[in-house]
């Protein structure tokens, strides 16, 4: 059963749109919740392909657009919406997880009787895997994780760093997509979050105090996210288990568009090792 497009409403916050893939058996499956990356959107590329093979292997898998990335609820593919992207935030997207674990939790989850709450894995690809690191090391619900492609650290990321003076006179700064040509909107919002919560931002400290199941899966080639990062992430936690990926890149060779119906060789093996791992 797939189901697309879900308005989770937050009162006062803005919307979130997720989806939920599951087969609709009345059996409490382990939950899987995805968080997808910088620039990125649950629709992007292939990620509906890997939702069809955690479902097969009866998974409840859930995939969701943070609230600010971009998207919006009539058009979630791309970034119709910049002014909404300029705004986002680390503090937002793991105030966004949050909203989303506690839905599935609470009696207006009509399928609750589905999913096994207390078999949670995390899944984050790249910036998704810091917010998926942070949120593990400090939501007890969490019972496994798994990064593909993850960062190490949120400080030396473009949106934190750069030409502070002008970032802020300017109060806004602009990072090209080269897919959709758009000039991404950083508001200096983002340097004075990162700075007021850089504690809790700390990945490097929330690795080191995790003390369940991870998983860290990256591609040796990685142009963007250096493949020396997966190995920090495993130093800090040396209990966590390394994985990686040959002659392939930061997105497992899938793309935007996908267009065929099997998933690139390098994700099927990413999609099927954390299958394993969360069984």
């Amino acid at each position: 059963m797939n189901l697309k497009n879900i308005v989770l409403n937050r009162g006062n916050k803005k919307p979130i749109l997720w989806d939920a893939f599951f087969n609709k058996n009345n059996t409490q499956k382990p939950l899987v919740i995805f968080c997808h990356g910088y620039k990125g959107f649950k629709d992007w590329g292939s990620w509906d392909l890997v939702a069809d093979s955690f479902c097969n292997a009866n998974l409840f898998f859930v995939k969701f657009n943070f609230s600010h990335n971009g998207g919006t609820i009539e058009n979630p593919i791309d970034f119709p919406d910049l002014e909404a992207f300029g705004e986002n935030n680390y503090s937002k997207e793991l105030d966004d997880l949050d909203s989303i674990l506690d839905f599935l939790f609470s009696n207006e989850n009509q399928f609750k009787n589905e999913i096994n709450l207390n078999d949670i894995t995390l899944i984050g690809h790249s910036r998704g895997g810091g917010i998926s690191i942070i949120k593990a090391s400090e939501d007890s619900r969490i019972t496994k994780l798994i990064t593909w492609a993850s960062v190490c650290d949120f400080g030396k990321r473009t949106a934190t760093i750069g030409d502070l003076e002008n970032w802020k006179k300017d109060g806004v700064k602009y990072v090209l997509n080269g897919r959709t040509k758009q000039k991404m909107p950083h508001n200096y919002q983002f340097y004075v979050d990162f700075i007021t919560n850089k504690k809790r931002l700390n990945i490097e400290n929330c690795q080191k105090k995790l003390t369940i199941p991870h998983l860290i899966i990256h591609a040796k080639d990685d142009p963007s996210v250096l493949y020396n990062e997966a190995e920090l992430l495993h130093m800090w936690q040396p209990k966590s288990t390394l994985l990686s990926i040959e002659n392939s890149n930061h997105v497992f060779s899938s793309k935007h568009p996908w267009t065929k119906d099997k998933l690139p060789l390098a994700l099927e093996k990413v999609t099927n090792s954390s299958i394993i791992f969360i069984k």
